[in-house]
């Protein structure tokens, strides 16, 4: 597994980033190949952060193009700063 995260400070609203990526993004995540999970996070203080666990790299790298995309035509506004992105190779985890 590969998973990708993504750390986005000065979020200006993130009752509606989260609105925004609930309705508009999850959907295209989840019709990228490989899909594990996908979560967006309010860490509050205007931090949010997004966690993608694909099957494979491949799945991973086409969803950070697509989000890359999405971002900027549909959250931009409300993300004035650009993510810091970690990603890599699963190691080691926990599924119910």
């Amino acid at each position: 597994m590969y998973a990708t995260v993504r750390r986005y400070e000065g979020v200006t609203d993130p009752r509606e980033a989260g609105r925004r990526v609930n309705e508009g993004f999850v959907p295209i995540i989840n019709a990228v190949p490989g899909i594990v999970a996908y979560y967006w996070v309010d860490a509050g203080n205007g931090v949010m952060v997004s966690t993608s666990v694909f099957e494979s790299r491949d799945g991973a790298e086409e969803s950070n193009k697509k989000a890359a995309d999405w971002v900027i035509e549909n959250l931009a506004s409300l993300l004035p700063n650009p993510p810091q992105i970690t990603a890599g190779e699963v190691v080691a985890y926990r599924a119910k």
